[in-house]
């Protein structure tokens, strides 16, 4: 992406921002993640902070828990049931409300899914060669590249059409994703008649949050600290982590990862600088660091914790609460693919 590419986009994203704050009822929004394992501190900093925000001024939110996408890079789908409902445990505990915002999985809303046919007619075997995330996953999974990976870009794009979603919270890396859905949306208005308007990307300030290792903290990584971590699990697999030799603690992402990403943890989930902690902590060495780490982390999850174990409690409301927005999926889908087929012809 160009610098000049870039710009545009953090402008017409700023003015987005103050649309949404200044009528948020006329937004919708989709985001949501692929249920492959317990989710993280990554993307409690990194996704679910915002949809919140955006759910409390007022945005509707719908939170897709894609299951289906979990095999794009894989070959079996795992313990996706456990995983669907720990992910939906940990919205609502972060302070997503399913009275005002739609937790749903993907399997369950086929109309959905029946949009990813006429939208993949729409775009070109090298448009999806050239996304970037296609690139970057297929690098990260070290196999053969699978018809699902290549067509991820459609079948997101379907995810964010169907409802009909304007405005979509994402980060630098994902905009060529937003450019590809504009396009489809595009596409198909010229070719068959308007049902989709182009959504809108909204840049977020989501701060990147590194593993125990430096690396980018990932389920796959083993380097994460989950959100249904124990206080005692947290001190554990903060205790595990390997620094170096050096007694004297400083803040250098590139020669110290490891120390570096136990800083920018406690940087996070205290609001401090991380060079400013280890200048604190000068020569007390990594054992004081990870005390800390583990204390700030600990603190900052306390309630978070405290309102996952209540939830978790009546695991039958958690399952109610997926089922209803599974219902509320399919009636928004099943609108959308009615006039689809109307426009495309195929209404019998």
């Amino acid at each position: 992406m160009s610098t000049h590419t870039y710009i545009s986009s953090v402008e017409r994203s700023n003015v987005l921002a103050t649309n949404v704050a200044a009528d948020p009822g006329r937004y919708r929004t989709l985001t949501g993640e692929r249920p492959t394992g317990p989710l993280h501190l990554g993307h409690l900093f990194g996704t679910i902070r915002e949809r919140v925000r955006l759910q409390d001024l007022g945005v509707e939110t719908m939170i897709v828990l894609a299951d289906y996408q979990v095999i794009t890079d894989r070959d079996a789908i795992g313990h996706v049931r456990r995983h669907v409902h720990d992910a939906a445990l940990d919205n609502m505990a972060a302070g997503i409300d399913p009275d005002r915002s739609t937790i749903f999985t993907h399997s369950a809303v086929p109309a959905l899914n029946q949009l990813v046919l006429p939208f993949l007619s729409l775009v070109t075997e090298a448009e999806l060669h050239r996304n970037p995330t296609v690139k970057a996953e297929l690098a990260a999974s070290g196999r053969a590249l699978g018809g699902l990976l290549l067509t991820y870009p459609v079948h997101q794009a379907a995810d964010i059409l169907f409802c009909k979603a304007n405005v979509v919270p994402v980060g630098k890396d994902q905009l060529p994703h937003i450019e590809m859905e504009r396009v489809i949306a595009r596409r198909f208005s010229d070719r068959y008649g308007a049902v989709f308007d182009e959504p809108q990307a909204l840049l977020t300030a989501s701060p990147d949050v590194p593993g125990l290792d430096g690396r980018k903290m990932s389920k796959s990584f083993g380097n994460a600290i989950t959100l249904s971590m124990t206080p005692d699990q947290t001190a554990q697999v903060v205790r595990r982590t390997a620094t170096d030799s050096e007694r004297h603690i400083s803040y250098d992402p590139k020669t110290r990862p490891g120390v570096s990403a136990l800083l920018t943890v406690a940087g996070l989930c205290t609001g401090r600088e991380p060079a400013a902690i280890a200048a604190e902590i000068g020569s007390a060495g990594a054992g004081t660091l990870k005390t800390l780490v583990t204390e700030a982390v600990n603190s900052y999850l306390a309630e978070h914790r405290r309102r996952r174990a209540k939830l978790a409690a009546d695991p039958g409301y958690v399952q109610s609460v997926v089922r209803q927005g599974n219902q509320r999926a399919n009636e928004i889908a099943e609108q959308t693919l009615d006039e689809v087929r109307t426009v495309m012809g195929t209404y019998y």
